[in-house]
This record gives structure tokens, C-alpha cells and sequence, in this order.
């Protein structure tokens, strides 16, 4: 699939099939076996465990390259590629064994398939452990020379060595680096503790609905149970979850008191002045991004706050409370079968293209997704892109309705993103990074928000997805970057060596709700427990990059679907560019600079024209 015709051909066959033609197993909504074929990667678990021994045989050899990179280009390209290959193939290995065991996670010798190729992972990490500091060695002279005289050094390795040059200054002695290893185990303790406390040790409370329906109100509960129509349900509801973290504050204090050291430990062990330049050094993201997103978000507030002021005036509420903020504006029972979500998301995303029309209509009507729960089924939604010589495969969990038919359009931007990279990167470029990956996505939801928003006949209609793109944007922009803005300052408060404890973190996380949320709504105190109901926090700095992703996708959307093939070029070429660069510098090539106001003033004025639209239609 190289040639243009062939590409024309693709295209013009998904443009045909809009009518949502899928294969019989795609139309059965009830069936009870996987969907995706996994045969593509290996034909049957013997040819697996085939596959996994014999790799496993080949791994120890990689300690032979062992003092020769510097021999000459042709030596150093040799022990990379060796290395590539054994990291493709696992990756190949891992994702069977992984899809084998989200099927059905009742099933122990799936899981079990899985832990072992964990195992073969660390011990490909063991056996070349050396490389890093064996390549400081060399220098950057030498590395140089060598990428300018042989081909496969540069075009396939040129980016990973130049990165490991770069973080030369932070990268330690053999000895050092085996003591940082050996203290990763350790210092996962507090996220591990933090954990158990949620799943065993607190007693949730259990409280009973208006419907009369009882319910226990662990993590799973109140997200089922915190929209709930009844405003008196959900109070009880808020209350009683965040009361019950609230009696755990201490021990939840203790927990994240601890991440937040380790972080500085190993900050400090690399030689990085803060835990958040440690953190987005990995990436080389300026921390100019960081404090920016900050800021933007906080300058964009007013609009955040006039949100809150409409939804209290469609909710009909006499005032607003933080337990408000989940139910739908407007509700939408209209069923939406599989077909109906790839059609419309194929017809949605028509402003991308033909090349990407055509990719995206070939992918969704391959067997490549398990798209319906089912007992068994780990649940969640997700798109593993590891397969790189096969495809993207995709977990879902489709309800038949609007938020099903976001998820398959999320989940299909991903898979389209990998695709677009492995057509244009080398296996060990095409890789991206979390800065980027959550583009896609975002964009192809904001695309088909803008087509239904585009179909909608009624005045209900309009404001439902008027809804959904105002409460997408709070969710994934204003939140995320409150969550952003509570870790940089409970860091902050420990490299200043002030206290830190859960009443500390209460009252820190408390006054960003009552800033982000506004002054005309009422957050009950014990609310602001909510900080230790977020695993994220155990993530250090992760969080930020779903609020720059979903800014960069909100510019991207505006440009393309108000400009023409330029803005679209701009954008598939962060697709195409894989892991190739560091993200910011493959996002400034198409325009976008993530450390200046403009991605994220552009995502408030989304904010502002939706609320100006769903206001005049209220009007």
C-alpha cells in the first residue's frame, strides 16, 4: 500500500461504504467472542511460546557488543540494529500477550503469558544496561563521524543517539545507574500503598438512592453514581466518598508526601535543579510549556466560570454546587450502533483528507478491534500501537450511544496516528511520545463534535453537543491543569523543606477548586479531599500533557477546519513525524510553539464560541 493509486483506491472505496457495509462480526452487537485477529500476529499460542523462547535465547548476546561501539560506524550500527530487532519482536510478543489477556482476565495462563514477556523486557533492559554509558564514552565527536558516514546510523538511530548525548551531563557511573535501578522497586511503595488503601482497606460506605437502589461508593461506585439525576443523590453521594478520603487524609498525606520525595531523590541523584525539570527532561520539554499552560488556564478562567453560570441555567438550579458539575446538560437516549459510529466518524473526519479517509475507512472495517463488553473483559477503552510490522490492535468498551461513538473516533485517531508513523519513520522513530499522543485523538473527537453539531435538526440537539464540547474542555483542559498546578506546588513546598501532610494538601487543593471553579459555586470543605482520590498524582507531572494535547488539538481543528491543505499538511505531518524529534520541536515545524499563550488562548476562544452559541440559543 505505497503506491498513490493504490491510495486513490482506498479512498474512494471508504468514501463508498459511508453506508456502514461492516463485516458480519462488526453488525453483531451481541457478540460474546473477541472480534479483533490476533492471527495476524502469531497463528496460535505454540508459535508464541516458540517465538518468546527463542528470543529469549537470542537476548544474553547483546552483552557481546560490549566495549565495541567505538570501534567503527559499522560495528556501532551492527549492535543497534541487533538491539532494535530484539526490541521489535518483544513488542510484537507483548502485544499478543497482552490482547490475550484483556479477552478475558479470568483466564490465569493468559496472565501469566503476559508477566513472562515483562520478564523479557527487563531482561533485554539488563543485557544492555551498558549501551548508555558505553555511548557517553565514545563522545560526540566520534558518534558524529560515524552518523555521517553510514546510512543505517542515520536514518534509523541518529535521533536516539543524539538524545543520549544530551542527557550525558545527567546520565551516571555504571555503578550509579545499577543503584537508581535498584531503587525503582522502593520507590513505587507509596503508589502501591496509596492503592491498596483504595481497593481493600478504607470501608467504602454504601448509601441508598432515591430509586432505592443501595449502592457502595468505592472509586467505581461515585463515578457511576456522581451524575446522577437526582441532585439530593448526588450530594449524598459527594459526601459520602470524599468523607470516607478525608478520614484517610493522614495516611493519603503520607503516601503522596513520600512520591513527592522520591521524586526530589531521584531529581537530585540526576543532577536536576527541581523534580519538574527531572520530569520533562525525559522529553526535553522547556519548562516554559509547563508555567505557561498555568497561566493560560488561569487567564482563561472567566470563560471557565461563565460555563458553570450555563450550566446551573440549563440544569434549572437555584445555585451551583461542586457535586453539579458531572450531570449532562441535555440528555440524548438515541441508540448508535456500530456502523452508525464508523460511518459518521469517517464522514467527520472528511476535512483530514483522503489519504487519512482512506486509512481510517480500510482500518475500521478490518477485524483489528474487540469493541463490546462482555464478562471477563478488562474494561476501559485503548489502542496498542505495538505490533509495528502487523497494526494497531483496539480494546473497547462501546455503550451504543454518543459517548460510545467519541470513544471509537478517540481511539481510531490513535491507531490512524501509528499508522501514519510507521508509514513514514523507521521502527525506532516512529515510536511518538505522551506529548503528542493524546493530538489525535482529542482532534478527532472536536471534529466529530463539529459534525453533529453540523447535522443537528433541533434546538435540543444543538445544545447536547454544544454540551459535550464545552464539558470536553473543561474536563481535559481547566481540570488537568488544576491537577498540574497542585503537583508543581506540592513540589515546590518540598524543595522549600515546608511540612507536608494530607491537611497540608487539603488546603492547598481547596483553594484551587474555589479559584477554577469561581466564587458563585459552593465547594463543601471535605470535597477537597479529592486530590488523594487521583492515582495520576503517583505519575509525577504526567497530567499536564492531556491539557497541552487537547489545546494543541483544539488550534489544530481551528485551522483546518477553517483553512484548507496547508493546515491540513501541517497537521498530518506531527502525525507522520512519529517519535522522530522532540515533540515541542516537531509541533513548532507545523506552526504550533507550546510555550507561548497561543495554543491555549486558541482553546479559551473555542470555549468562549461555544458558550456564545449555546447562550443565543437559550436566549
Amino acid at each position: 500500500m505505497t503506491d498513490l493509486s493504490r491510495r486513490q483506491a482506498l479512498a474512494l472505496s471508504a468514501l463508498a461504504t459511508l453506508a456502514g457495509a461492516l463485516p458480519a462480526w462488526a453488525q453483531d452487537g451481541a457478540t460474546a467472542a473477541a472480534a479483533w485477529d490476533l492471527s495476524e500476529l502469531y497463528p496460535s499460542d505454540a508459535a508464541w511460546e516458540a517465538a518468546r523462547k527463542a528470543t529469549l535465547a537470542e537476548v544474553p548476546a547483546m552483552r557481546n557488543w560490549a566495549g565495541r561501539l567505538g570501534s567503527d560506524a559499522p560495528t556501532m550500527a551492527a549492535a543497534l540494529v541487533a538491539g532494535s530487532d530484539l526490541n521489535r519482536t518483544i513488542s510484537r510478543l507483548y502485544v499478543y500477550a497482552s490482547l490475550k489477556a484483556d479477552e478475558d482476565v479470568r483466564i490465569a495462563a493468559n496472565q501469566e503469558r503476559r508477566a513472562q514477556i515483562i520478564d523479557l523486557y527487563t531482561a533485554l533492559g539488563e543485557a544492555t544496561a551498558w549501551m548508555a554509558p558505553e555511548l557517553l564514552t565514545v563522545g560526540q565527536a566520534r558518534i558524529d563521524a560515524f552518523v555521517a558516514q553510514n546510512a543505517t546510523l542515520r536514518e534509523r538511530f541518529s535521533f536516539f543517539l543524539a538524545n543520549t548525548l544530551r542527557q550525558a551531563p545527567h546520565t551516571l557511573t555504571p555503578e550509579g545507574e545499577a543503584i537508581l535501578a535498584s531503587a525503582t522497586t522502593p520507590l513505587q511503595g507509596p503508589q502501591e500503598i496509596s492503592g491498596q488503601l483504595r481497593s481493600s482497606d478504607i470501608p467504602w460506605p454504601t448509601i441508598t438512592l432515591s430509586t432505592g437502589k443501595s449502592v457502595r461508593l468505592d472509586s467505581q461506585g461515585y463515578t457511576l453514581n456522581r451524575d446522577a439525576p437526582n441532585r439530593d443523590d448526588r450530594r449524598r453521594v459527594f459526601d459520602a466518598f470524599f468523607g470516607a478520603h478525608q478520614a484517610f487524609r493522614s495516611s493519603f498525606g503520607a503516601t503522596y508526601a513520600a512520591n513527592v520525595r522520591g521524586d526530589i531523590f531521584t531529581a537530585k541523584a540526576r543532577r536536576y535543579p527541581t523534580s519538574l525539570a527531572a520530569a520533562l527532561a525525559t522529553a526535553n520539554v522547556p519548562e516554559a510549556v509547563y508555567r505557561t499552560l498555568v497561566a493560560q488556564a488561569n487567564e482563561g478562567l472567566p470563560q471557565l466560570h461563565r460555563y458553570f453560570d450555563l450550566r446551573r441555567r440549563m440544569l434549572k438550579l437555584p445555585d451551583l454546587h461542586y457535586y453539579d458539575i458531572y450531570p449532562p446538560l441535555v440528555s440524548q437516549d438515541r441508540r448508535i450502533s456500530l456502523a452508525e459510529m464508523r460511518a459518521t466518524t469517517i464522514a467527520a473526519v472528511k476535512p483530514l483528507g483522503p489519504d487519512y479517509v482512506a486509512r481510517i475507512g480500510k482500518a475500521t472495517a478490518a477485524r483489528w478491534m474487540d469493541p463490546y463488553p462482555r464478562p471477563g473483559k478488562r474494561p476501559g477503552a485503548y489502542m496498542n500501537p505495538g505490533a509495528f510490522d502487523v497494526h494497531p490492535y483496539l480494546l473497547l468498551n462501546l455503550g451504543e450511544n454518543y459517548e460510545g461513538m467519541s470513544t471509537f473516533a478517540h481511539e481510531w485517531g490513535h491507531a490512524v496516528h501509528s499508522l501514519l508513523a510507521a508509514s513514514a519513520q523507521p521502527f525506532d522513530k516512529a515510536d511518538y511520545p505522551i506529548f503528542l499522543a493524546e493530538i489525535a485523538s482529542t482532534l478527532n473527537e472536536q471534529l466529530l463534535a463539529a459534525h453533529m453539531l453540523g447535522q443537528a435538526k433541533t434546538k435540543q440537539e444543538k445544545l447536547f453537543y454544544l454540551g459535550q464540547q464545552m464539558e470536553s474542555l473543561r474536563s481535559t483542559f481547566f481540570r488537568q491543569t488544576m491537577f498540574a498546578e497542585f503537583e508543581l506546588k506540592a513540589h515546590d513546598m518540598a524543595e522549600a523543606g515546608e511540612g507536608l501532610s494530607g491537611e497540608r494538601f487539603t488546603a492547598v487543593y481547596l483553594d484551587l477548586l474555589k479559584r477554577y471553579h469561581g466564587p458563585r459555586m459552593t465547594i463543601d470543605p471535605v470535597y477537597a479531599a479529592e486530590w488523594a482520590f487521583i492515582p495520576h498524582f503517583y505519575n509525577s507531572f504526567y497530567v499536564f500533557q492531556y491539557a497541552t494535547s487537547i489545546s494543541a488539538a483544539s488550534y489544530f481543528a481551528r485551522a483546518i477546519l477553517s483553512g484548507g491543505a496547508r493546515e491540513r499538511d501541517n497537521y498530518l505531518g506531527v502525525l507522520k513525524a512519529g517519535g522522530s524529534d522532540y515533540p515541542t520541536e516537531i509541533l513548532k515545524r507545523a506552526g504550533l510553539d507550546m510555550a507561548t499563550p497561543a495554543p491555549y488562548r486558541a482553546l479559551v476562544a473555542t470555549l468562549k464560541e461555544t458558550l456564545d452559541q449555546a447562550e443565543a440559543l437559550l436566549a
